[in-house]
């Protein structure tokens, strides 16, 4: 008859060797799950800069010599003009903002020309290149339209009455105005109208030392026009 096993003989750790084959046992008693390490595929080379950028431009065409873009000197900038002619034209800038020098009212969109149409036009480019000795003047400045209008017709009356030929008058340039310089078109209106065109041979701007676009010169007639000139006016 067979004795049991005495608890004398019990021993715990027979099972440790099958315990090892299936789980691992982390410090602290704590079981884990067993990892497996797998040898990892070989890796190939990581190509370097060099060898990428000579791979990338592997089907590239070199430019040839004539075609490269060729760098403009910084001290020679496109359209740079020459150091003398660059002075020159300061020099002119100055003049013209110191003292009007060099502004050309004709080429201007505020130049105004008018003359009867059998007068040679030169009359009219002759007034305005100030040919004619001016010999009175009126200034319109601060004048209402009304205003402006009986001083108009008092100066060019005076003007006819004592045989004045070549005369100015100021009407400013109309800057203020909303849409057109009011007192300057009015004073074209009345040169062109009745009573005054018949006395009128041609006006144009003044030129700047004389007023510029805000002002005109006119030439007056000796007599008025006769009814067979104006006939043929028509």
């Amino acid at each position: 008859m067979k004795h049991p096993r005495s608890s004398l003989n019990y021993n715990p750790f027979e099972e440790l060797k099958g315990l090892l084959k299936e789980e691992s046992v982390e410090w602290g008693g704590k079981r884990s799950k067993t990892t497996v390490l797998h040898d990892e595929p070989a890796q190939e080379p990581v190509p370097d800069d060099d060898e990428l950028f000579a791979s990338a431009m592997e089907d590239v065409t070199p430019i040839t010599e004539d075609r490269r873009f060729v760098r403009m000197k910084e001290t020679d900038p496109p359209g740079s003009l020459p150091e003398e002619e660059e002075r020159e034209g300061l020099e002119r800038l100055e003049k013209l903002i110191s003292s009007g020098e060099g502004f050309v009212v004709e080429d201007t969109p505020e130049y105004v020309e008018g003359f009867w149409h059998m007068v040679h036009p030169e009359i009219a480019r002759r007034l305005h290149r100030g040919e004619y000795s001016i010999q009175d003047h009126l200034d319109l400045h601060g004048h209402t339209v009304e205003d402006a209008k009986l001083a108009f017709d008092s100066f060019l009356a005076g003007s006819i009455a004592t045989g004045k030929r070549a005369v100015l008058v100021v009407h400013g340039r109309g800057r203020s105005s909303p849409v057109r310089p009011v007192l300057k078109t009015k004073v074209v209106e009345w040169l062109t109208h009745r009573p005054w065109w018949k006395w009128v041979i041609a006006f144009t701007s003044a030129r700047s030392c004389d007023g510029g676009a805000g002002a005109l010169y006119i030439l007056l007639r000796r007599r008025p026009l006769t009814k067979r000139q104006r006939r043929v006016k028509r």
